[in-house]
This record gives C-alpha cells, sequence and structure tokens, in this order.
C-alpha cells in the first residue's frame, strides 16, 4: 500500500543546563521521541545516543520520523539521566520532556523550549531545542578516516582521540552532523567505518564548509581539544584506497602561540564514498521484470501498452526511466539483472525451455541459435548471458527494453513466482552471511494480469524472510485487484495455506496516477516503503547497520 506522508523530517536535538542527578559526576543524558497513537496512548518513535557526564548535550544521532501534512502528529520528547544499559527507562530518572506537534516544529524549523516534568511543570532547569530539517536526498556519505602523530594529553597516557564533524548552517552557526567512537589510549587511531545522511552531513551540498574536532575525550565530559580543520565533500571525495587525503590537526592556540607550530597531527581520509540509501545497500542488487505477455496488447498497435509512441515513449519505458534513474543510485556498481517473462523467443519462439537448464549465449550467436531458452518465464533482456544478465544503469535497461521488443512475441502466461524466486535464492545465499550489508530489490513492471497469483503469494511469503523488497508498477487501466492483493491492502498476506508474512515486502503504485505529476513523483512513491522495509528485515534479524551510529558512553 502506497504510504501518503508528505514527507520524512529528520529533527536534531540538543539540550541546555540540564539537572545534575548524579553524585559526584554530571547526568549521562538521552532523549527518546515517542508519538501519540490516541487515548493519551505513547509509542515510542526513536531515541538518540547518550552522552556521558554532560549537562549540554548536542546529541549526534537525528531521529526521523515521517511527517503528513493532513494530520495532527503529536510529539513527547522525554530527556533521562541513563545510569544503566537495560533499554528499559523505568529505573531511570527523568530529567524533564516537552510535547509539541511534528507541524509547529516543521512550521518553526527550530524551537527552543523549557524542560517540563509534566505538560504544564516546568522541570525548574533545562531547555531543549529541536531542529526540523526535510530530507529530500536519499543518499549517503560513507567515510574511513585515521591519524598520525596525535598530541598527548594524557599525564599517565596518550591521548583517547575521537572525531566530531560539524558543517556550517546558513546563520554562519556550526551544527554538529557525526560523532566517532573514542579510541583508548592511541596516537595514531583508526576510527570504524561510518555512514551518514548526505542531506545530514552537508545539505547535499558538495562546497558546503565542514569543520572537523578531534579531541581527548575525559570521564568527566572536559574534553580537550587536539585540533581542528576545515573541508567540504569535494575534497573529501579525492581520497581512495592507497591514496589518501590528509589534513594538518591545528590546534588555534598553539598556532597562535608558537612560531614553529605546524599540527598537532595529521588526519587522513582514507576513503570516501556517496552512495545510495545510507550505504547499508554496498552489495544490493536490483533485479528488473519486464511485462511481455499478451495482455499488454501488439506492440505494433497503439492501443498496446508496449507501442512507441512518436515520441518513442509508452508506460513501461516512462516507468522504467523515472524509477531507473534513481534505483541505479541503490546499486554499488549499477549493474541490473534485468528480465522479461512471458514471450516467446526467436527463432523457435518458445516460452518454456525443453530442459531445466540455463543456456547462456551472446548476442551475436543470438541469430543463429536454435534452442535458445527461456528458463521458468525469465527471459534476460540483454541476449548476452554470461553468469548474470545484467546491463549497465537505468539508460542500459532502457536501451535493452527498445531493443529487445521488437524481436520477441507477446505471449503468456504471466507468471510473477519464478522471477520473485530467482531473487529469493540468491537473497537467501546472502543472508547465511548474517550481516547487514546486502538487500535486493526487485522491480516488475506490469498491466497486472497474474495468472500464478497462489504461487506468487508462496514466493512472497518465503521472501518475507529474506533482504529483500518486491516493487510493482502497474501500467495501463487495469482494476489492479490482484495487485493490490500482493501489496496487503485487504489485511496481511497469506500464502494459501494460511501462512502470514514475516514483514511487508511489497509496494504497489498504478502508473496512471502520475500520468499528470512530475516525473519525480512516481519514483518517490514507488520506493516510498524501500527504507523501511530494509530497516524490518535488520530488525526482525537482529542485525545492526553496517555502519550505525557509534553511541558515545564510554
Amino acid at each position: 500500500m502506497a504510504t501518503q506522508c508528505v514527507s520524512k523530517v529528520e529533527l536534531s536535538i540538543s539540550c541546555n543546563k540540564l539537572i545534575d542527578k548524579d553524585v559526584g559526576s554530571k547526568s549521562d543524558p538521552l532523549c527518546v521521541l515517542l508519538q501519540s497513537v490516541g487515548d493519551d496512548k505513547w509509542t515510542e518513535v526513536d531515541r538518540t545516543e547518550r552522552i556521558k557526564n554532560c549537562q549540554d548535550p548536542e546529541f549526534s544521532k537525528k531521529l526521523r520520523v515521517d511527517y503528513y501534512f493532513e494530520k495532527v502528529q503529536k510529539l513527547k520528547f522525554g530527556v533521562y539521566d541513563i545510569d544503566n544499559k537495560s533499554v528499559d527507562l523505568g529505573d531511570d530518572d527523568y530529567l524533564g520532556g516537552f510535547e509539541c506537534t511534528l507541524g509547529q516544529v516543521v512550521s518553526s524549523k527550530k524551537i527552543t523550549r523549557p524542560l517540563e516534568l509534566k505538560k504544564g511543570k516546568p522541570a525548574g532547569k533545562g531547555t531543549i531545542t529541536i531542529t526540523a530539517e526535510e530530507i529530500k536526498d536519499n543518499r549517503a556519505i560513507a567515510l574511513e578516516v585515521d591519524a598520525q602523530g596525535l598530541d598527548k594529553k594524557d599525564l599517565f597516557g596518550k591521548s583517547d582521540p575521537f572525531l566530531e564533524f560539524f558543517k556550517q548552517g546558513d546563520d554562519g552557526k556550526w551544527q554538529l552532523v557525526h560523532r566517532t567512537e573514542v579510541i583508548k589510549n592511541n596516537l595514531n587511531p583508526s576510527w570504524k567505518k561510518f555512514s551518514v545522511s548526505l542531506q545530514t552531513f552537508c545539505n547535499s551540498d558538495m562546497n558546503k564548509p565542514i569543520k572537523v574536532h578531534c579531541s581527548d575525550y575525559d570521564n568527566d565530559g572536559s574534553h580537550d581539544l587536539i585540533g581542528i580543520f576545515q573541508t567540504n565533500v569535494t575534497e573529501l571525495q579525492k581520497a581512495s584506497h592507497g591514496s589518501p587525503v590528509t589534513f594538518d590537526c591545528v590546534h588555534p592556540d598553539k598556532k597562535q602561540k608558537k612560531k614553529n607550530y605546524k599540527n598537532s597531527g595529521i588526519i587522513k581520509i582514507k576513503s570516501c564514498k556517496v552512495g545510495g540509501i545510507f550505504l547499508l545497500l554496498q552489495k544490493q542488487g536490483c533485479t528488473v521484470g519486464i511485462d511481455f505477455t499478451g495482455s499488454n496488447g501488439d506492440p505494433r498497435s497503439p492501443d498496446s501498452l508496449h507501442y512507441m509512441n512518436p515520441n518513442g515513449m509508452n508506460q513501461y519505458l516512462t516507468a522504467l526511466w523515472s524509477v531507473g534513474q534513481v534505483v541505479q543510485d541503490y546499486d554499488s556498481d549499477k549493474l541490473f539483472p534485468a528480465f522479461g517473462f512471458g514471450a516467446q523467443i526467436p527463432p523457435n519462439f518458445q516460452v518454456r525451455p525443453r530442459k531445466r537448464q540455463l543456456i547462456w549465449k551472446s548476442l551475436n550467436q543470438f541469430r543463429t541459435l536454435t534452442d535458445f531458452l527461456c528458463f521458468s518465464q525469465r527471459c534476460p533482456m540483454n541476449f548476452h548471458l554470461t553468469s548474470t544478465p545484467t546491463v549497465p544503469t537505468a539508460k542500459g535497461i532502457v536501451e535493452a527494453y527498445r531493443a529487445i521488443l521488437p524481436q520477441v512475441r507477446l505471449y503468456g502466461p504471466t507468471n510473477f513466482a519464478p522471477i520473485i524466486t530467482h531473487v529469493a535464492r540468491i537473497a537467501a545465499g546472502a543472508a547465511q552471511q548474517k550481516t547487514a550489508s546486502q538487500y535486493f530489490v526487485l522491480l516488475i513492471i506490469t498491466d497486472g494480469e497474474i495468472t500464478d497469483l497462489d504461487q506468487t503469494r508462496q514466493a512472497i511469503v518465503d521472501s518475507s524472510r529474506l533482504p529483500m523488497s518486491i516493487i510493482i508498477v502497474g501500467v495501463g487501466e487495469a482494476d489492479f485487484k490482484a495487485m493490490e492483493f500482493l501489496d496487503g491492502d485487504n489485511g496481511v498476506l497469506k500464502s494459501l495455506s494460511g501462512e502470514p508474512v514475516a514483514r511487508d515486502i511489497v509496494q504497489f503504485v498504478p502508473f496512471r496516477q502520475f500520468t499528470s505529476a512530475p516525473k519525480e513523483a512516481l519514483a518517490q512513491s514507488v520506493l516510498a516503503e524501500v527504507p523501511s522495509q530494509l530497516v524490518s528485515y535488520f530488525k526482525m534479524m537482529n542485525l545492526g547497520p553496517v555502519n550505525p551510529p557509534a553511541p558515545v558512553t564510554m
């Protein structure tokens, strides 16, 4: 079912002058975000990291929430002093909270309010500042950073260095966008690879100033600055393995006082990559399936969904191009397995193979091949088959579609299960690694007249336990009841035997709703649920993201 949210909103949280609840130290604050579900009941949306010994925390982790323009979305922010490792906040000291609507935050962009122990009852001390930013860019930046020769700051040891990255706002002020973990007692540290939303990191502006602080961590919260440098993403992207970008880590006071001062160490950016959503899809596979069945009509007829109009376009091509341009950013190598299903294949124009095997043949062999096979309704659209029938980029998919259309006969049946099972088999292999490094998306474009509904139901139920999502774009004027059924519009999808899906993995969007909309609208709607589906799989399998925010809980 297509989500109706207007946008994703990212909330940045900071507090000032919190109540000190700890004896002999400061509070260890964390902020939790709750959303009203009605009847004075609240559900947790997300929470920040905990920061030890800090009365003026600026939380590195951003909190994301869906924004529905037409709804009043009540939010509650609660700040707690965390003194144990339990996720249950019942035993932790409540430092205060604040209630508002998401609309108030979005319209104000930034609000600062006193913390309250109860609604209308001030905590007596402490404020919370919430900054809202609409997320318009799904890309992320991934960085690998180390340092050499940092200054020794500890009397009985070396230094315990960590990095903080700040972006410069339109008002000239610096806003924290990421904080690394602390490396104990090390002057030549290597921090864990991390990824941050590109919009969070630099507002998607590759030339926006980025300031980096390198500091020595102290348990009492009085961290000592080692040095600072400034850069931007354009400069960081020059880094690659074997050819890092280096920066002098400079302490402003030392530079001013010492004539021969050069730096307090060197910071090296070993690798910088900008890519798809959160860079969780490091080895992501995006497979495309095109419906070449007879129900689409003869491509030579203007009534056919595959008919090329005078501009050389049709609904299939428009959907391919619109969605493909976005999806290709999710794929690390931008090579797409692309299949057609339901067509008769030349020269014998057979749909099903005589043998249960796949014969890989190249394009220059195709015209003389008398036994070209299309295994289980899957005809590779490039006709150039090695071990993987891939085409490069969204443009490659469009070109492959245009090339194959005149060479095949639209036939049938319209079977989804074979291509779903094909992608599921690959996803199952990735799942065995038990890491959050691979996720797979299957994009099916179809006129919706499915002939193997029961088998498809079972394939989706089986796939719901795997790292994959299925996106279905319906072209034409069919009623698409079967597609809506697969999407779960009538409740949780179940197999014929009654087995329910482990999680929602299907997103169906009818193309006709976007014929007069901006070209970006279709892609946004089609891909709206992929992030939550991806996260739901990792949560179900109890897997953390490849590069999760590093909690500062030292």
